[in-house]
This record gives structure tokens, C-alpha cells and sequence, in this order.
């Protein structure tokens, strides 16, 4: 990393980052190996037998059962674990605003929208192999690929709404205020949303999402109530920047891409009569599958996390240098990465492994210099 923390930030600052990631990566490893574990035993081990054995009805409804089934073995094990980081650790630090029942809620929302998301995706994927046997491939690749995409255009509308409320900016003055930056941008934006983040953090932050009529950008409300105006600009001229750019667009074509190539990888395994014996599978199409194909697709999510980690890196890179161009005040973006580094608490100096292999923005210390070499 160019930029050392301890030239821009008080080394109490770095101490106490460091004090709050530290046990959160522990915990993270240890959550990914449960994960995994879950996985490989219901994928290998008697207990997917025993889960399989409780389903009944017909294939598809066996595979939205097992899916089901395998998603809440792992929630359950897991338990502990999660509330621990995203509830009871949170508030200890001051972050969280939710009582327990509420993170429970959210946790319940999550497990039914991936239990939705994936039976649909598995249905899907196993009706073809039963349909088109030996070249189903050629099928599910670009079939999986427009699922993505389906689920970029309506998650807005479909997921968002059922976590947070959403209102327009009730500021009228700093509403055009921005409309008017966005013009200048290039990338005209007709309603700015404000979130209800504040009923869950008090964390900072902002985002885009959505594509072509569901595009929005987005502000969390804590963040409306303590940035000051010049460095609100500074925020959403860095969102406006990903939309100049169409970084939501090019993610979600790596993202159609990568399903696609998952497909191909997966057409390996179910194709290698070893490995369906192993866990015995009733043929390449068997609901009993299902829990293979979950632990292949997270191992290829994870094998692919540094490149997507080092993509975002180089995105939010591009999207600060836009930031900078365009409000032409490098103070206020330096004060603004600041702020939001205190205020999310975040890892002024992270390890470099963890960095490479974790971190989809790059370090505070190097913004503030990006912003400093720009200005």
C-alpha cells in the first residue's frame, strides 16, 4: 500500500480499527470453515442422507426441500457464531441500534430469500440436466447467466424494500443541489433515496444499485445527519462516478459470466461418476446432489475472491478520481474518507494477505493521499 496510516491518522486511531477488526477476521474464518464443513458433511457424510430421507414428493419438490433443509442445518450451526459478530459484537462497539429479536427477523428474512433464490436456480438447473442429458450445458450455462442478470435488475425492487424503507431526499435545496452535480456528471439522476440504515448502524455509507429502470442511488440516513454538505457532495460524486462508469453494469456481466463458467465446472464434477458414487447421487439429475453442487459453488465463489476483491479495489479507485475531478475539492473528499473512517471504525492498516483477499475498497490512508496527489 502507497499511503502509511500513521502519517495521517493518531496511532490511538489505528489501535483501536485494530482492536475491532482483529477478532471479527478470527471470527470470519472461522465461519467460512463451518460453512464449508456443513456443506462437505451433508454433501459426503450420513447426514445427507438423513436429510434427503426427510424429503419426499416429486424431484422438484425433493430439491426445494433439500435446499431448505441443508440452508437451515447451517443457519442453526452457525448461530452462535453470527449473532455474536453482527449483533452482540456490534453493540458493544457502539454500532448496532437493533434489539436481538430485530437481527433475529433480518437473519429469518435472509435464510428465506436464499432458500427462494437457490431451490428456483437448482430447479432450474437440475429440469435441465433431466431434459437435455448430455449437452445440457449448453442450456444452463446461458440460463444461469440471464438468472443473474433477473436478479440485478429486480433486486430493488424485490430484496431492498424488505430490509429497509426508502424516501427521496427531503431536502429540497441540497436534493437539486445534487441533482444538478449528477447532471454535470453525465448521468442524470431523477430521485436521490434516503435509507432507513439508523434502525440497524450507526455506520456511514452509500450505494448504487439496480440497472436501467430500477438503477438508484442511495444515502443512509446516519450518513445525511452528520456529513456536512460539502462532503455529502464529495459521496455522491463518488457513486455517480460508478454509475459514469457502469461499474453496476460490468459487475453484473462478470457476475453472468462467472455463473456461466460455474456451470461448466460443475458439468465436471456431475460428470465424474467417482465423485456421484461418493456421495450417492441417483444419477447426474438427483435431488441428492444438491448439496455437492452448494459446496462447489462456495468453493468457487472463494477461489474467485481476490481477483473480485482486487476489481472493486481498482473500481472504487476510478470512482474517487471522478470524485475529485468533478467537485474539483480535494479538502472535503480527504475530510469525507476521514469521517467515514472514524465513523465505520474502519481497518486503518490491514494485513496484506487480508487485504488482497478481503478488501473490495482500498485503505482510507490511501484515499486520503489519492485525494491529496490529486488536488
Amino acid at each position: 500500500m502507497d499511503a502509511a496510516a500513521s502519517d495521517l491518522f493518531a496511532a490511538e486511531e489505528i489501535e483501536r480499527a485494530r482492536s475491532y477488526h482483529r477478532p471479527l477476521y478470527r471470527a470470519l474464518g472461522l465461519d467460512l470453515l463451518l460453512e464449508l464443513g456443513v456443506l462437505a458433511a451433508i454433501a459426503f457424510g450420513p447426514p445427507g442422507d438423513w436429510l434427503a430421507g426427510a424429503t419426499g414428493g416429486s424431484w422438484w419438490a425433493r430439491t426445494i426441500e433439500l435446499v431448505a433443509l441443508v440452508a437451515g442445518v447451517g443457519t442453526l450451526v452457525r448461530l452462535p457464531l453470527s449473532a455474536w459478530r453482527g449483533w452482540l459484537y456490534e453493540r458493544r462497539w457502539g454500532f448496532s441500534t437493533q434489539t436481538f429479536r430485530g437481527w433475529l427477523s433480518d437473519k429469518a428474512k435472509g435464510l428465506v430469500i436464499g432458500v427462494a433464490v437457490s431451490s428456483l436456480a437448482l430447479v432450474l438447473l437440475l429440469g435441465s440436466v433431466r431434459a437435455w442429458e448430455g449437452w445440457w450445458p449448453a442450456v444452463a450455462a446461458p440460463g444461469a447467466a440471464l438468472f443473474v442478470l433477473f436478479l440485478s435488475v429486480l433486486a430493488p425492487l424485490l430484496f431492498e424494500r424488505l430490509f429497509n424503507r426508502f424516501w427521496p431526499l427531503p431536502d429540497r435545496e441540497l436534493a437539486g443541489e445534487l441533482q444538478e452535480l449528477s447532471r454535470r456528471a453525465g448521468v442524470p439522476v431523477r430521485t436521490i433515496l434516503v435509507s432507513d440504515a439508523s434502525r440497524r448502524t450507526r455506520k456511514h455509507n452509500a450505494y448504487v444499485s439496480g440497472l436501467g429502470p430500477t438503477r438508484r442511488l442511495v444515502l443512509f440516513d446516519t450518513l445525511l445527519e452528520d456529513a456536512p454538505r460539502e462532503e455529502l457532495r464529495g459521496v455522491v460524486a463518488h457513486e455517480l462516478g460508478h454509475r459514469r462508469h457502469r461499474h453496476v453494469a460490468a459487475g453484473t456481466l462478470l457476475a453472468m459470466a462467472g455463473i456461466a463458467v460455474a456451470v461448466l465446472v460443475l458439468w465436471g464434477l456431475l460428470s465424474w461418476h467417482g465423485l456421484l458414487a461418493a456421495v450417492g447421487a441417483d444419477g447426474l439429475a438427483g435431488p441428492r446432489v444438491v448439496p455437492l453442487v452448494l459446496l462447489a459453488l462456495s468453493l468457487l465463489e472463494l477461489g474467485a475472491l481476490p481477483l473480485g476483491t482486487w476489481l472493486s479495489r481498482r473500481w472504487e479507485r476510478t470512482a474517487d478520481r471522478f470524485a475529485l475531478e468533478l467537485t474539483r475539492d480535494g479538502a472535503a473528499l480527504e475530510q469525507m474518507h476521514r469521517r467515514l473512517a472514524l465513523a465505520n471504525l474502519a481497518d486503518l492498516d490491514p494485513p496484506r494477505l487480508l487485504y488482497a483477499l478481503l478488501f473490495t475498497h482500498p485503505t482510507p490512508p490511501e484515499r486520503i493521499a489519492a485525494a491529496r496527489m490529486g488536488s
